[in-house]
């Protein structure tokens, strides 16, 4: 059996001055597959490169929901925290991935994000991530959503895309929308700071648990506050999850490791 992490972002600086380090305290914590997500061509084209040289790292090529529409809301004056010297316009993002879609392991992070992105720039960046669901589906790989209070929209078009092979990661919307995902077919993935999370710890108690997988989102949401998030932690998870469901972490595993054969079409 084998501990997976579905959504971290190795090439973080933070992970990535030590990425060897990571990689070897995941294998210690017995982690056998990452996904590693990236934002962008530039992001992308790191994450591949690291999958190439690690077998333990699982490429995921996405563009980031704020990445779709960032250089129009630059022009506009709208203002976004996060610069990088690696911006990508909506069209080369989209050729990006039509070009290497095959090389993926899944298509992600993608999504519609409400929450940093103004109404004006939703029309465009609803667009782009129909455009990016049907190119993940017909290259027939699963689909990993962020998705930030824009969580209904995006079911809907996922509904009306006839999407079923789909991972929410680090949901933060309602349960009852949470349980509303599960009963159209899709998982959802719980990080590493659910047992300081009411919300995530309801979704561990109450979703159906062929529809739940692990992550970590690291270097974010690490189970202390304050601490670099790495995807060990992952195995915290697990024990929670074993805990809440009243299960040896064994049995527990086992179905995780059911839920991501199902999504992914391997094993972890």
């Amino acid at each position: 059996m084998g501990l997976f992490d579905v959504h971290a972002h190795l090439t973080h600086p933070e992970l990535a001055k030590d990425v060897d380090g990571v990689l070897a305290r995941a294998r210690a914590a017995g982690v056998t597959s990452i996904i590693s997500n990236g934002l962008n061509p530039a992001d992308n084209e790191t994450t591949l490169a690291l999958a190439e040289r690690d077998p333990l790292v699982r490429p995921a090529l996405g563009f980031y929901p704020v990445d779709v529409v960032l250089t129009e809301m630059r022009a506009q004056g709208v203002a976004y925290p996060r610069e990088s010297e690696h911006e990508a316009t909506a069209e080369e993002g989209v050729a990006y991935l039509e070009a290497n879609v095959e090389r993926a392991f899944a298509v992600g992070e993608i999504g519609l994000d409400g929450y940093w992105v103004p109404e004006a720039f939703w029309a465009k960046q609803e667009e782009v991530f129909k455009r990016l669901v049907r190119l993940a589906m017909d290259a027939d790989k699963a689909i990993i959503i962020h998705t930030r209070k824009r969580e209904k929209r995006a079911l809907e078009l996922l509904g009306d895309l006839g999407a079923t092979r789909v991972n929410w990661h680090c949901f933060g919307s309602k349960v009852k929308l949470a349980r509303r995902i599960a009963e159209a077919g899709h998982y959802l993935s719980i990080p590493a700071n659910a047992r300081r999370s009411e919300s995530f710890t309801r979704m561990l108690q109450t979703l159906p648990r062929d529809r739940i997988l692990l992550e970590t989102d690291c270097p974010y949401l690490g189970p202390s506050p304050g601490r670099t998030n790495e995807p060990g932690n992952v195995a915290g998870t697990l024990a929670y999850a074993a805990e809440l469901w009243q299960e040896p972490p064994e049995r527990a595993l086992v179905q995780l490791e059911e839920n991501y054969q199902r999504l992914f079409g391997q094993a972890p």
